[in-house]
C-alpha cells in the first residue's frame, strides 16, 4: 500500500499556527503598516477591522462546504463542485501560481532582511541570495520532515514574532503614548475617508493563506470541526491583532506626527518605536524575528503548497509521481524537492540578473499571487451557493446563500480595489503593473484549455476531478452551529 499523509495528526491550534504563520504578522506590522499609516494615515487599524470582518463572512461559506466536499484541494474542490469542472481546473491552475509567487517572492524579503541585519550586528556584509537560497534549503528541509515537526516549529516561531509586537505594545501602552491614548482611529471621520479604499488594499492582503487551513483536511483531527474552528481562530486573531498593533504604533507616535515620521522612515518606523519605548537590544532582536517570521511564512506556505499540488496529483492534473508521501515522514517530498527547486531556480535568476530583492523579487512576484488568491475567494464564494442548491443538506440560509453572496460582493470589491491601485502594492511602472496583473487571467485561460485537454484527450481523468464523496451528513449535522 502506498504512503498517505499522516491522518489525525493535526488539532485546531496546529492548523491555526501555521495559517497565522503564513501571515507573518511581524512583517506585516513592522514592514507593511508604516506605509499603510503613510498612505491612509490614522484609520489604518480600522482598515484591518474591516478586512477581518469581510473575511469573516467568507468564512462562513468557505467552512460550511468543507463540511460537505472531502477533498484536500480547497480552492479547486469548492470551485469544481459549485462551478463545474472547466472552472475547477482553471481555479486549480490558478491557485498553483498563486500560492508559489506569494511563497517565492517572500525569499527577497528574506534575503534583504538577512543582509541587513547581520551587517548591522555583526559588520558582515554578505549579499542578499546567500542568505534566500541558504532559507530555500532550511525550507525544504523542515517541509521534508513530519507535519507535526513544523506544526511545533512554527507554533514556537509564531509566539516568539507576536510576543515581541505584543511587549511594544504594553510598553506604549504603559507609557500612555506620545501624548496620551485616544480611539481617535476608530471614529468616523477617520475611518470613512479619501484614502479608506487605499487602506483596505494594504488591509487584504495582509490575510493571505488563511484559506489554506482546508489544504490540511487529510492530515486533520476531526475535519469537520477542526477546519472551520481554526478558520475562525485564525481569521479573527489576525484582524484584531493587526488592528491592535497598528493602533498602538500610531500612539507611540502621535495622530498628528504618526505620518510625518511614517514619511521620513516608513521601513524603520516601527524599530524607531521600539528603540524609544524599550531600549535597542529589544530593536536588534525584532531585527532577528524578523529574519524568523519571514522564515516561518514560507514555511508554512511550503507545506501548504505541497499538499495542494499532491491533491491536484491525486486527481491526475500533474503526474503521479507528485503525489507520492514519504514512507517515514509523512510528507510529500517530490512536490517539496519541486517547489523547492522552482523556488531555487526564480531566486538564482533574479540573482543573477542583479535586480533588486525587495522592488523586484518580492513585491513583482508576490503582486500576481495575491491578485490570484483574492479572485479565487471570489469564485468560492459564487461556488457555495450554487453548490448547495443543487444537493439536499440542512444548511440555513445563512451559511448557504446569505453570507456567501455578501462575501463575494466583498471579495470583488477588494479585487477591484487591488486591481485599481495596483501601484500602492508594486510601485512599478503601469506597463510592468498590466504584465504582473496580465498573469492572473493567463493562468484562467491555461487552466480552461487544460480542462479541455483532459475531457478530450483523457476523459477518464477529466470524468474524476472533484470525484470525492461528499461528508455525510450525520457528520455535517453534528458540527453545525
Amino acid at each position: 500500500m502506498e504512503p498517505q499523509l499522516r491522518r489525525g495528526t493535526l488539532g485546531t491550534g496546529d492548523i491555526a499556527f501555521f495559517v497565522i504563520s503564513a501571515a507573518a504578522p511581524l512583517m506585516i506590522l513592522a514592514g507593511v503598516a508604516p506605509y499603510a499609516i503613510l498612505v491612509g494615515g490614522i484609520g489604518t487599524p480600522s482598515a484591518y477591522l474591516i478586512a477581518g470582518l469581510v473575511l469573516t463572512v467568507f468564512a462562513v461559506g468557505f467552512t460550511t462546504m468543507s463540511r460537505y466536499v472531502s477533498n484536500g484541494g480547497a480552492f479547486y474542490a469548492y470551485v469544481r463542485a459549485g462551478l463545474g469542472r472547466p472552472a475547477g481546473v482553471a481555479a486549480a491552475v490558478l491557485a498553483l501560481m498563486s500560492y508559489n509567487a506569494v511563497q517565492i517572492g517572500m525569499y527577497g524579503l528574506l534575503g534583504i532582511s538577512a543582509q541587513s541585519t547581520v551587517q548591522s550586528l555583526a559588520g558582515v556584509d554578505i549579499p542578499w541570495y546567500w542568505y534566500a537560497l541558504a532559507g530555500v534549503g532550511l525550507v525544504w528541509f523542515a517541509g521534508y520532515r513530519s507535519i507535526q515537526f513544523g506544526a511545533k516549529l512554527l507554533a514556537a516561531l509564531m509566539i516568539a514574532e507576536s510576543g515581541i509586537l505584543v511587549l511594544l505594545a504594553v510598553a506604549i501602552l504603559l507609557k500612555g503614548g506620545a501624548h496620551g491614548l485616544d480611539l481617535r482611529s476608530y471614529a468616523p471621520a477617520h475611518v470613512f475617508t479619501g484614502a479608506t479604499s487605499s487602506l483596505l488594499v494594504f488591509a487584504f492582503a495582509a490575510f493571505m493563506g488563511f484559506e489554506s487551513t482546508a489544504i490540511y483536511r487529510s492530515e486533520a483531527r476531526d475535519p469537520a470541526r477542526t477546519i472551520p474552528r481554526a478558520t475562525y481562530i485564525a481569521v479573527g486573531f489576525l484582524g484584531l491583532f493587526y488592528s491592535f498593533i497598528a493602533w498602538t504604533i500610531i500612539q507611540g507616535f502621535g495622530d498628528a506626527q504618526v505620518q510625518a515620521a511614517a514619511a521620513k522612515d516608513p521601513a524603520g518606523l516601527v524599530f524607531t518605536e521600539m528603540d524609544s519605548y524599550i531600549g535597542h537590544g529589544a530593536t536588534d532582536v525584532m531585527h532577528l524575528l524578523i529574519i524568523s517570521s519571514t522564515l516561518a511564512s514560507l514555511l508554512a506556505f511550503h507545506n501548504a503548497i505541497n499538499r495542494y499540488t499532491k491533491a491536484i496529483a491525486d486527481e491526475g492534473m500533474l503526474p503521479a509521481r507528485l503525489a507520492a508521501v514519504h514512507p517515514r515522514t509523512g510528507a510529500p517530498y517530490l512536490a517539496g524537492g519541486l517547489q523547492s527547486v522552482l523556488s531555487l531556480v526564480v531566486v538564482a535568476a533574479f540573482a543573477l540578473g542583479g535586480l533588486d530583492p525587495y522592488l523586484n523579487l518580492l513585491i513583482w512576484v508576490n503582486t500576481p499571487g495575491v491578485v490570484g488568491l483574492v479572485l479565487l475567494q471570489v469564485l468560492v464564494a459564487v461556488a457555495v451557493p450554487v453548490y448547495f442548491r443543487r444537493i439536499d443538506h440542512t444548511e440555513g440560509r445563512w451559511r448557504t446563500l446569505v453570507a456567501p453572496v455578501l462575501a463575494a460582493l466583498g471579495m470583488a470589491t477588494a479585487l477591484y480595489l487591488m486591481i485599481t491601485k495596483i501601484a500602492l502594492l508594486t510601485g512599478a511602472s503601469d506597463t510592468v503593473n498590466v504584465v504582473l496583473v496580465g498573469l492572473v487571467p493567463a493562468m484562467i485561460i491555461t487552466g480552461a484549455a487544460l480542462a479541455l485537454w483532459l475531457r478530450a484527450k483523457r476523459p477518464q481523468v477529466y470524468a474524476r476531478l472533484g470525484a470525492p464523496a461528499p461528508v455525510p451528513a450525520e457528520e455535517a449535522r453534528l458540527v453545525r452551529s
